[in-house]
């Protein structure tokens, strides 16, 4: 067999979110904004000898870390998304991102529900004007931010070539892009609840109100993490979750008697799904036939098809 007509069997890899390289410069701008303000903070606190401002911008540099990654993690994907080591392309990337995103933010929680219990022990004297100002500054930053990073909902999914005209499937998640969002947006929540705090503390001299919101502040904080890193997890492991695609991949090739005996469907990147799947037969079809009935399934973007003569037919055949 020549090697051109092979070339209508081969086919890339690229599992790259629809979006990859729009969301990869909302998130580089992010990370830029983010470092401006925690610089911005870190000096100003160190010259004017504000706690407030350094603690703030010691707290922006993890969110800054964390943003980073999921830049990075763009990056790599494009730049590896050719490269034939990965035996699936590139497109988890993002979901490896997200899930170490999801751990750091886990352990942002954690510090500032123990901040928070130690100053409900030892309440120190709070700056209320200058904490409120700083909490004010860093909630403008982050709702510029998580504009930025918000998902637009829309539905333009490429795939290898298939018409897209069906129904079935999931819109796709960019886990990468949701961790860089998740951690605006707590940082914006810790803003909003600090703010709220802080004047109820500032009126009442209710002291303890401050930390108290800390702590529900870290709670919140903490579900999110934990959806981040089950959802991240779950594409990191192949965890098939998508059990309508799977009925409707069995109900097409289930048919003249023909059994589906092995299914396995994971995500290969945001959108991009891949099967591969055993097919036993009475009167074994060509695998591109079986492949057929496949087309125009959204987000099935790399099917393997390993067709089998049934024993009980080959045996009939021999008598």
């Amino acid at each position: 067999m020549h090697s051109h007509s092979l070339d209508q069997w081969t086919h890339d890899h690229v599992f790259l979110g629809p979006k990859h390289a729009h969301n990869e410069r909302r998130t580089w701008f992010v990370v830029a904004l983010t470092a401006v303000m925690m610089v911005g903070e870190i000096v100003a606190g160190s010259l004017f000898g504000s706690m407030a401002l350094l603690a703030d911008g010691w707290h922006m540099a993890t969110h800054a870390c964390a943003l980073g990654i999921s830049g990075l993690a763009y990056l790599f994907a494009r730049q590896h998304v050719s490269n034939s080591r990965f035996a699936f392309g590139t497109g988890k990337f993002g979901d490896l991102a997200a899930f170490s995103s999801a751990i750091i933010l886990a352990m942002i929680a954690v510090q500032i529900a123990y901040e928070s219990a130690i100053r409900i022990v030892h309440p120190v004297p709070i700056a209320y004007g200058e904490a409120i100002a700083v909490a004010v500054l860093g909630l403008g930053v982050n709702l510029v931010s998580a504009w930025l990073l918000r998902d637009s909902h829309d539905h333009d999914h490429h795939g290898h070539g298939h018409s897209h005209s069906s129904s079935h499937g999931h819109r796709p998640h960019d886990n990468n892009l949701r961790a860089a969002y998740v951690h605006v947006l707590a940082d914006a929540a810790t803003s909003v609840l600090a703010i709220a705090a802080l004047m109820i503390a500032m009126y009442s001299q209710w002291v303890w109100a401050d930390p108290a919101v800390g702590i529900i502040g870290s709670l919140v904080i903490a579900s999110w993490a934990f959806g981040l890193i089950r959802d991240s997890g779950a594409v990191l492991l192949d965890v098939s979750v998508d059990k309508n695609l799977e009925a409707v991949i069995r109900e097409r090739l289930e048919t003249r008697g023909d059994r589906v005996t092995d299914l396995h469907l994971w995500q290969v990147g945001p959108g991009h799904r891949a099967a591969v799947i055993s097919v036993v037969s009475d009167h074994p079809l060509p695998s591109a036939t079986y492949k057929r009935r496949l087309k125009g399934l959204r987000g099935l973007s790399h099917v393997t098809i390993e067709v089998e003569l049934c024993p009980h037919a080959s045996v009939a055949v021999q008598h």
